[in-house]
């Protein structure tokens, strides 16, 4: 059976467009701690929970994109196993994109770091922006809304850590950066798609209304290293 690139998602752009940020074992790959906790392996074989391990410290958190509940050997805990829909751009007409934003650098990263703490936008580390196009929305010296790049796979980019203050919510900042970030990758001739918790509501009722469609259900897994 032919496999589609977003099948695997971490697995795919770890192996292809993303290696070079890769940390491997025999059976699993992973991005650096200070990128963040995603990781996966080809097959969720037991043997390839065993390989992922080795390059996870003991009390390290893991998150991998499962199809099914995972059967782990007694070197994981599993912490938390919620449903995550995977949706894809389809051609629409979008709303304005964001023109007051400014690109977020690493120079940045401690702000963008507490920002994501507070909205909690999804797994986060020191050096996430690195891995795309970085954006956000400044209102009275303090960050409002931000939203990024993420996995890249050939011809797919994800759009991630898309979030709003509480106290600038229902503004439309979220939105207008979305769109600014989902029009430079359709640029580049490549597809935006995302992934987002099943039971925010609210975030799939919004990229239900830009364009996004369902593709796939998966399963978040929060994994913890136990002592080998």
């Amino acid at each position: 059976m032919d496999t589609h690139p977003l099948d695997n998602p971490i697995w795919t752009a770890l192996t292809t467009t993303q290696m070079h940020w890769a940390q491997t074992s025999a059976l699993a790959r992973r991005f650096p701690a200070e990128i963040g906790p995603l990781a996966a392996f080809e097959t969720p074989a037991r043997e390839a929970y065993k390989s992922l391990r080795e390059i996870f410290s003991a009390g390290e958190v893991a998150a991998l994109y499962l199809d099914a509940p995972p059967e782990l050997p007694a070197t994981w805990t599993l912490l938390e196993l919620v449903p995550m829909p995977q949706m894809i751009y389809t051609p629409c007409r979008l709303p304005p994109r964001a023109t007051d934003f400014l690109e977020l650098t690493a120079a940045g990263a401690p702000e963008m770091l507490a920002f994501a703490m507070l909205t909690k936008p999804g797994p986060f580390g020191p050096h996430t922006g690195e891995l795309g196009d970085y954006i956000g929305i400044r209102k009275e010296g303090r960050l409002a809304a931000m939203a990024r790049e993420r996995l890249c796979a050939p011809g797919f980019t994800e759009v991630s850590a898309v979030c709003t203050h509480p106290d600038h919510l229902g503004h439309g900042y979220a939105t207008g950066l979305m769109v600014q970030i989902m029009q430079r990758i359709l640029a580049r001739g490549e597809t935006p798609f995302l992934h987002v918790r099943g039971q925010n509501r609210r975030a799939i009722d919004l990229y239900r209304r830009l364009g996004y469609v369902d593709r796939h259900i998966f399963q978040l897994a929060i994994l913890r290293g136990n002592a080998c």
